[in-house]
C-alpha cells in the first residue's frame, strides 16, 4: 500500500528553475521548439511542454506561461536549466527573442490543499493548466495529487509569499509523483519520447501545430500505433533513484523500464516508472535487478491505454 502525505500549505520549489524568453517573437520561437502550442497561448492558461532532440527524445520539460505580451516564463528542473538554456539559445538566431536564467528574479512555490484553495478564494483556477493572478503572483492550477488540489505560485522575489502552513519538501515531491506528471531531470535526459511519459494524455503535446525538433518521430509514434511503453505509478519498501533500471522477474537479462521520478516515503519510495507494456503482464517488477526490491503498482489519477497497437 502506498504511503501518502497530507498535502496542505506551501512549499518552496528549490528543485525548479525559471527560464525567461523575452521579445516580440518569444512565443513564436518557443512554438517552433517545444511540443505544445505557444503561438496561441494567452494570459489565462499555461502549458505543459517538452523539448525534444531530433530523435524525439525529451531533453527537458516545462510548465510555460505568458508573463506579458512579449515575455514567456518556463519552469523546469533546476539541474537541467543551464544546459537547456544553452541549447535553446543556439537556435534563436535572428528571432526577436532573448533567453535568460530568471531563477534569481522569480520565486516559485507549490501550494496545495484546503488552506491554499481558501487563500486563493475566487482567484483559484478551476481547470488544470488554467492561470490567474492573485496578490502580485501568477497562479497555475496543476494536476491534482491523491484528490488534492495543487497550484504553482510564481512571483518576482519582491512579492511576499502567502502566509500558509509550511508544506514539507518531501510531501510536495510525493504530490508531484502522485499526480502522474513526469518532470525530466538530469538523470533521465534523452531517454523518453513524450508518449512514453503519457504527455499527450496530460495536454503536453499538440499534434496540430507546426514542426519542432523530433516532431516527425513523435507524430509517427502516435498515428502508427507504435507506443509500446508507458509510465505508471509504483511504490516500494526500498529507496529508488531517477534513472534506475527496472526489471521483470521473468527477464533478468534486460531492463523492462526506467524510473523517471521518485519521492521518498520515509520507509520506502513512490515512483513514476516508464515501462514496456508487456511487462505489466504476469510476473513481478523489481528495482535494479530481477531479484531486487519489489515494486507494487498504484493507481494513477488518469487512465493510460495499455494496448500496444
Amino acid at each position: 500500500m502506498m504511503t501518502s502525505y497530507s498535502l496542505d500549505g506551501a512549499a518552496p520549489l528549490t528543485h525548479w528553475g525559471v527560464i525567461r524568453a523575452q521579445g516580440a517573437e518569444a512565443a513564436a520561437f518557443l512554438h517552433g521548439q517545444l511540443t505544445n502550442d505557444f503561438a496561441q497561448l494567452d494570459a489565462s492558461h499555461a502549458r505543459l511542454a517538452g523539448y525534444c532532440s531530433a530523435k524525439g527524445r525529451l531533453l527537458a520539460s516545462f510548465i510555460g506561461w505568458k508573463h506579458s505580451n512579449d515575455e514567456v516564463l518556463l519552469a523546469c528542473s533546476a539541474d537541467l536549466l543551464a544546459p537547456t538554456l544553452k541549447r535553446l539559445s543556439m537556435f534563436v538566431l535572428r528571432a526577436k527573442c532573448k533567453l535568460s536564467d530568471a531563477s534569481a528574479q522569480w520565486r516559485l512555490l507549490g501550494l496545495a490543499g484546503p488552506s491554499a484553495t481558501a487563500w486563493l478564494d475566487t482567484a483559484a483556477p478551476a481547470a488544470v493548466w488554467a492561470k490567474t493572478e492573485h496578490e502580485g503572483a501568477e497562479i497555475i492550477r496543476l494536476p491534482d495529487a491523491a484528490g488534492t488540489a495543487r497550484y504553482l505560485w510564481a512571483a518576482p522575489t519582491d512579492v511576499s509569499p502567502p502566509a500558509l502552513p509550511a508544506l514539507d519538501a518531501a510531501a510536495w515531491r510525493w504530490g508531484e509523483v502522485a499526480s502522474g506528471v513526469v518532470t525530466i531531470e538530469a538523470a533521465t535526459v534523452d531517454q523518453f519520447v513524450p508518449q512514453m511519459l503519457n504527455y499527450e494524455l496530460l495536454g503536453g503535446v499538440d499534434f496540430k501545430k507546426g514542426c519542432y525538433p523530433g516532431q516527425e518521430i513523435v507524430a509517427r509514434s502516435q498515428y502508427r500505433g507504435t507506443i509500446k511503453r508507458r509510465t505508471f505509478l509504483f511504490s516500494s519498501n526500498a529507496p529508488a533513484t531517477a534513472g534506475q533500471e527496472v526489471f521483470h522477474s521473468a527477464d533478468p537479462a534486460q531492463p523492462a523500464g526506467l524510473v523517471a521520478n521518485v519521492a521518498s516515503t520515509g520507509s520506502g519510495s513512490s515512483s513514476l516508472v516508464e515501462l514496456k507494456l508487456s511487462a505489466l503482464v504476469g510476473g513481478s517488477l523489481h528495482l535494479g535487478a530481477a531479484d531486487g526490491p519489489r515494486l507494487s503498482q498504484a493507481e494513477l489519477p488518469y487512465a493510460v491505454p495499455t494496448d500496444a497497437g
